[in-house]
Formats: C-alpha cells, structure tokens, sequence
C-alpha cells in the first residue's frame, strides 16, 4: 500500500480514512511540521518516499516540484463549501481507481468530477 504525508490544510480525518484503507498516512501536523514551509514538507515527504496529499495549488509548481523528482503529489482542488466526509469519499474513490504507478512521481489534480495526472 501507499504511504502519504498529509498537509496541514487538509482535514485531520483524511489520514484516518487512509488507514481504514490499509494505506499509511503521516499528519504534518503530528510530525511537527505544522507551519512548515511547503520545500520543507515536501523534504519531509521525501525522506518517507511518500506521496504528498495537498491542497496547496503551489506544490503544483511544476519548475519547483518537477514531475519524476519526487514519490508523487496529489493536489485536492474542491470549493471550500464540500463537507469533509464528501471530501475524504471523493478521495477514496478516486484513490480506488488508481495504481501504485499513477502515483510514483506524478503529480495529481483531484477536482470534483475530475481526475488529471501528469506523469513523468
């Protein structure tokens, strides 16, 4: 299974369902990384050799964070007004439809109704 870090702004019941899933996920802020610059967490992410799970369109940089240099990014790109539960459930199911491979170096726009992947 997969290995996450979960960035501080997303819900703390996103690692959580992950589990339930048999996936690892690791909370920024458990980690002491709450606050932490996004070249810090995505260190951090590294070091783990995990897949980054992000709000943060700037992890989308593609000069900053090129696509192949890392264990994957997924940028979660919802209106602010979708409730958790809603949130989490549109990443399982989407989780469900990907490989390991999907992951592993690519970088990943989750937005409602939409699956992008941009591989290496």
């Amino acid at each position: 299974m997969l290995k996450f870090v979960i960035d501080e702004d997303m819900p703390r019941s996103t690692a959580k369902v992950l589990r339930t899933k048999g996936h690892e996920a690791l909370d920024v802020r458990d980690e002491g990384l709450r606050g932490k610059s996004d070249d810090e967490i995505f260190a951090f992410a590294q070091k783990k050799k995990a897949v980054i799970l992000t709000g943060d369109l700037g992890f989308g940089n593609l000069l900053r964070y090129p696509v192949g240099s890392h264990s994957g990014i997924v940028i979660v790109h919802f209106p602010n007004d979708v409730s958790t539960s809603e949130l989490n459930n549109q990443i399982i199911m989407a989780f469900e439809t990907l490989t390991e491979t999907d992951f592993n170096g690519n970088l990943i726009i989750l937005e409602p109704g939409k699956l992008r992947i941009r591989r290496k």
